[in-house]
């Protein structure tokens, strides 16, 4: 069960430890058995789920699920809402539980949102350092990393996949192999001219492009390709939230920056894309799935 607030640690007996996972506690931990120096004990396996802070804000934590086996790689989920305070994590549960049930960790992350603590660079340094935050358990592998973010969270996936020296929280401290764009706000200049989302582009990056360029040029998933890893943008053909042309936009930008990007139209509106009873998720699985490393 989950804990009842955010957490120093993980609570169900797992731990974070070290500045970087150790195979021999992973190994362990998936496999039912603790390991301690050279005595091994059986331990029944079991699927859990537990909450870790990640900073002192209320905001700053996260939901681990672990698979009851050596997980297949460490998923980071990131719920969408355009970025504003009253959407939370607990929106992605139930496609936490369907990727922890098809043998994946998960992290389902929550950061400072518009209209609370959030904004600029507020949201994305949380975002950074959330994801960093991996590399402290022992119990998942953070060097096979796969970055999910719907709506407002493809944008703050997308972003993390292509964090720099530049941007907020420097680079990434684990290994982002392959990132997922559900119906993702991939072009903000793009949508804050549109007035995406009634303006909380504008509040989420402090101004318009005109007004702070330089926000832009280190917070704009397009203006930041080629990402660090290949991504795969996927959009629901009946969305009515989230417009096509935004992930259009990027997928064009990536393809002229020479970067390994996909587009899928699937079907469904904007919350199919995170719906695993729905039609489009067997595609979010083949391309969670996919190792393509060009």
């Amino acid at each position: 069960m989950l804990t009842a607030g955010p957490t120093a640690g993980l609570t169900a007996g797992l731990t974070g430890a070290g500045p970087s996972p150790t195979r021999r506690g992973l190994l362990g931990a998936a496999l039912g058995i603790a390991v301690t120096g050279c005595s091994v004990g059986p331990r029944v396996p079991t699927a859990s789920v537990a909450r870790s802070a990640y900073g002192d804000d209320p905001s700053q934590y996260g939901e681990l699920y672990l698979p009851a086996r050596i997980p297949l790689a460490t998923v980071v989920v990131v719920h969408g809402g355009y970025w504003a305070q009253g959407f939370g994590a607990e929106a992605m549960r139930p496609m936490c539980q369907a990727l922890q049930a098809e043998g994946y960790a998960v992290w389902n992350l929550e950061y400072r949102r518009v209209g609370g603590t959030g904004g600029w660079p507020m949201t994305f340094e949380d975002v950074a350092a959330g994801i960093d935050h991996l590399d402290t358990f022992d119990t998942v592998d953070a060097g096979d990393v796969r970055l999910v973010g719907h709506s407002a969270g493809g944008q703050l996936a997308v972003w993390a996949a292509s964090r720099r020296d530049t941007t907020p929280g420097g680079p990434s401290a684990v290994t982002v192999t392959r990132c997922l764009s559900l119906a993702g706000v991939l072009d903000l200049t793009g949508a804050s001219r549109q007035g995406l989302g009634s303006g909380n582009v504008d509040l989420l990056m402090g101004g318009t492009p005109a007004d702070v360029p330089d926000h832009y040029d280190v917070g704009d998933p397009t203006r930041l390709v080629p990402a660090g890893c290949p991504v795969a943008c996927l959009v629901g053909r009946d969305d009515e939230v989230v417009p096509r042309s935004q992930s259009d936009a990027y997928v064009a930008a990536a393809r002229s920056a020479g970067a390994p990007v996909t587009l899928d139209e699937v079907p469904g509106d904007h919350s199919a894309l995170i719906g695993p009873e729905s039609r489009a998720w067997p595609t979010v699985l083949r391309r969670l799935g996919e190792k393509l490393r060009t």
